[in-house]
């Protein structure tokens, strides 16, 4: 039987896959995945820039829909799929949203009361304290030529069945993920390979195309050139 490959987000801690803290593998890969690329304005006018100037790079976005089910693990009597139902992947992605928990976040906040006390009388408070977590670094892998750095923007989790003791048994969960762009992630050598690496395999894909289309022309411009042959033909026997 013929391996399929999986869709997986993965979410790495360094710049150094290991260890890994969290990864979810599609149970069943989606039948269609929406593509957006957000082509930012491009100002033009006599004192901004030039016509043919590139502004802002195109980013891009992913809406992928991701089902998940406990029946096989309860058909094998595995005691996560009975006792959790689809809890655990459904926590495991939930993880992903939500800032990097570390001690020195909790460290912070009490640094950051204890200094707002002692200089309440200072000054004004800030309008933004400075954030102290970092966002999970995640990485979505969707087959051999596209492996891009993302952040999730958003996520509906639709729990469909329960079991008696209200675990979930089934979820639909509609992720929306968005690429991070290169001046975003410019520290993070996994993204910036991982880029690098999907910039290179769309180019491929994109000369193979190339070349196709190149064939294709070459037979329009034979049929072309024989219709205006026969054409010119036609007119030359209607002259005489």
């Amino acid at each position: 039987m013929e391996n399929t490959l999986k869709g997986v987000l993965i979410e790495y801690g360094s710049d150094f896959l290991g260890p890994i803290p969290n990864v979810v593998v599609f149970q069943f890969n989606p039948e269609k995945l929406a593509r957006t690329i957000e082509v930012p304005q491009r100002p033009v006018n006599a004192t901004t820039r030039e016509t043919s100037q590139a502004g802002e790079p195109p980013y891009e976005r992913f809406t992928v829909e991701a089902q998940f089910s406990a029946a096989d693990q309860r058909n094998s009597k595995n005691p996560i799929g009975l006792t959790m139902g689809v809890g655990p992947q459904l926590a495991a992605l939930e993880a992903m949203v939500y800032p990097v928990k570390t001690q020195g976040g909790v460290i912070g906040a009490v640094v950051d009361a204890i200094g707002s006390l002692l200089g309440a009388s200072s000054g004004p408070d800030p309008t933004q304290s400075i954030p102290r977590v970092a966002s999970p670094k995640i990485l979505f892998i969707w087959g051999l030529t596209r492996v891009v750095p993302v952040i999730i923007e958003s996520m509906t989790i639709n729990e469909i069945q329960y079991d008696s003791m209200l675990n979930a048994e089934e979820a639909s969960v509609t992720i929306g993920l968005a690429v991070v762009t290169p001046c975003n992630c410019c520290n993070d050598k996994i993204a910036s390979g991982a880029l690098a690496y999907t910039q290179m395999a769309q180019d491929t894909l994109a000369t193979v195309n190339l070349a196709n289309a190149i064939s294709g022309a070459i037979d329009l411009i034979q049929a072309v050139t024989r219709q205006v042959a026969s054409s010119a033909v036609s007119v030359a026997k209607i002259a005489f």
